[in-house]
């Protein structure tokens, strides 16, 4: 089957795109590609899809394919609009290699005409009864919706052949030198390729699941580590997760390729892979949503549409199905005068989430228990359908459609947005457009969730507030579902940024603290930064790790039971954590009370320890009095 020329995946450009008429700018035959999004206005400079100038059988939507080629079919949508019904229900084709000279898409003796479309959003696919050979192709409308004008978004289907007189013969087609397996996998198929990974590099993997879908599709992941099913002390974690919309399928196939390319450079002794292995353990989630992807794969690429498949199987779009911690946090912020007194992280989920009947996604709950059973300090949220990398928050305080929400972290998020925008080939590009009406290239292609739209109960944010977690969200390519051809190239344009943005786990502070006396870990400690007004807390085993940009810090942790410790700590712009380790000192009560618990004797330093601070604060106590008496007597 031949290949989508790219109008959907922007691989053919604006100039390749001409019309005989256009209503205005907005609606240029620019914007007659498959599947774009039109702003929120009508008649801005970004609507959704080309719109004729004219209504008559004479218009046409012309792609120049730059090169000869064996067209063999045109996907056909109608105008992304909340405002606008229009689209074609017939049109002919027609071919040429001149522009000025046209020949007929012809069904026997007769033209051909192509059934179009019957909504605005439906993909349709039409096959031409011959294929042909030619450079330019037309898309003429002959009938449209009655109530509507003759517009039209489309996809043009086709072989380039070889010819070495052609202009453009020097763009040769980019790949990958990387033998990795490129096409889309359904469910059976990305098992196998999972379970052939773990069989290549048994020592170094191991997969495993965190639940089912709705239908009963396990929730598999794949973990890398030189140690893989155990918790390493002062060994951060760090997750991938994709698929959260089964439309958005790039994620999908590209961390099953990093899977494949991970453990061939292990065992070709690629350093750089080595440490990745030996210093972090890695788990790598490739699909969220395995319901919605089936649904989505069924439908094939280009016919899959916008929103196929993106939602579970009970209608639930994942990315709005975690609690809102937000709210209560910002609530708890307005009743406190005392703002030190707010929890800023670690925040419990409420009570009406966790009820049997709340909705919410099988698939969410099970991925809420992996974050709360391993220590993540790091993650990324794949997405597709842009070329962006947004940082929390991605919730606005006032519930306004779009507003800058920064979090305490903020310096930390931007760089790691950042971090794999300026890594991404895709979104390095100085000359590539615009996927739908926002320019986030002016923004270094990175922003503010919240300031490009609001999303109560986001993944990114729920991690924050809720884990240590530090997440991000990658939106990977234009294209929700790349053609197959596709896959090599987005692998090359997302490689290095898959493996620096891992490396990040290791920037900031990282260390253990452990009791001074028994030299034991101690859990849900409390780590303070200073002047940032988000903590984190101990793993199990009293590890901990602290994302934070270069610089000097005031860390002090604390504990129920010990004296709080305080301590510099400095971080240096190398590519590894500071080790800042603690040890914490138990309070005479604290020693008292585990005492006791035991039905052992209170040693006698502790009784005279005790006594002093009993002494302590009777002579506070008597001194408070005392003022007091003296303030009643002078009044």
């Amino acid at each position: 089957d031949c290949p989508p020329l790219g109008l959907e995946s922007l691989r053919v450009s604006d100039t390749q795109l001409r019309a005989s008429s256009t209503e205005r700018f907005g609606l240029g035959a620019h914007r007659g590609r498959l599947n774009l999004q039109s702003g929120i206005e009508d008649g801005d400079l970004y609507d959704g899809a080309w719109c004729a100038g004219h209504k008559d059988t004479n218009q046409w939507l012309e792609v120049d394919a730059r090169r000869p080629t064996l067209f063999t079919g045109v996907i056909l949508q109608g105008r992304n609009s909340i405002w606008s019904w229009d689209w074609v229900h017939t049109y002919k084709v027609q071919f040429s290699n001149d522009t000025y000279s046209w020949t007929k898409s012809m069904n026997g003796t007769e033209e051909a005409i192509f059934e179009g479309n019957v909504d605005a959003e439906t993909a349709v696919l039409a096959t031409l009864p011959e294929p042909v050979v030619a450079r330019y192709i037309r898309i003429n409308p002959q009938t449209w919706y009655e109530n509507g004008t003759i517009c039209l978004r489309a996809e043009v289907l086709g072989c380039p052949l070889p010819d070495p007189n052609n202009a453009y013969g020097w763009e040769s087609e980019q790949g990958s030198t990387d033998k990795l397996d490129f096409r889309h996998h359904n469910y059976k198929e990305m098992r196998k390729l999972m379970k052939a990974v773990n069989e290549e590099c048994p020592d170094i993997t191991r997969i495993y699941s965190i639940g089912k879908s709705y239908m009963g599709l396990k929730l598999y992941v794949m973990e890398i580590s030189d140690n893989p099913g155990k918790h390493e002390l002062g060994e951060p974690e760090f997750r991938y997760v994709a698929g959260m919309h089964g439309n958005e399928v790039l994620g999908r196939e590209l961390v099953l390729n990093l899977m494949q390319y991970m453990c061939r450079e292990y065992k070709k002794g690629n350093q750089r892979i080595v440490r990745l292995v030996e210093d972090t353990r890695i788990h790598l989630l490739p699909s969220m949503n395995p319901d919605g992807y089936e649904m989505a794969y069924k439908k094939v690429s280009k016919l899959a549409g916008w929103a196929m498949g993106r939602y579970s199987y009970e209608g639930i779009d994942m990315n709005h199905n975690f609690a809102d911690l937000n709210s209560v946090m910002w609530d708890a912020q307005e009743r406190e005068q005392d703002k030190s007194k707010v929890v800023n992280h670690y925040i419990p989920i409420p009570e009406y989430y966790t009820s049997e009947d709340a909705f919410v996604a099988s698939e969410t709950r099970a991925v809420i228990n992996w974050m709360q059973n391993i220590p993540f300090v790091l993650s990324a949220n794949l997405h597709g359908g842009e070329l962006v990398v947004t940082y929390p928050f991605d919730m606005t305080r006032d519930w306004a459609p779009k507003e800058l929400t920064p979090t305490p972290d903020d310096s930390f998020f931007r760089w790691l947005a950042t971090v794999y925008a300026t890594t991404n080939r895709a979104m390095l590009n100085p000359d590539r457009r615009i996927c739908h009406y926002e320019d986030f290239i002016r923004q270094n292609n990175i922003v503010n969730g919240a300031d490009w739209h609001t999303v109560p109960g986001s993944m990114n944010d729920f991690s924050y507030l809720h884990t240590n977690c530090f997440e991000v969200t990658v939106e990977l390519s234009c294209d929700k579902y790349p053609h197959v051809s596709e896959l090599p190239i987005e692998w090359e344009n997302n490689k290095e940024s898959l493996l620096i943005y891992m490396e990040q786990v290791h920037r900031g502070i990282k260390g253990v603290v452990r009791d001074k006396d028994t030299e034991a870990g101690i859990a849900d400690a409390i780590v303070v930064v200073d002047d940032i007004d988000h903590d984190i807390r101990t793993a199990f085993d009293g590890d901990y790790w602290r994302l934070l940009n270069p610089g000097e810090y005031e860390v002090t942790v604390k504990s129920e039971g010990y004296f709080p410790s305080t301590r510099r700590c400095n971080v240096n712009y190398e590519g590894y954590a500071t080790i800042c380790d603690f040890r914490l000192t138990k309070t005479p009560k604290q020693r008292l009370r585990e005492i006791l618990a035991k039905g052992g004797k209170i040693p006698k330093d502790l009784q005279l320890r005790l006594r002093q601070l009993r002494l302590r604060k009777l002579r506070a106590s008597t001194k408070a009095i005392n003022r007091r008496r003296r303030v009643y007597q002078q009044s």
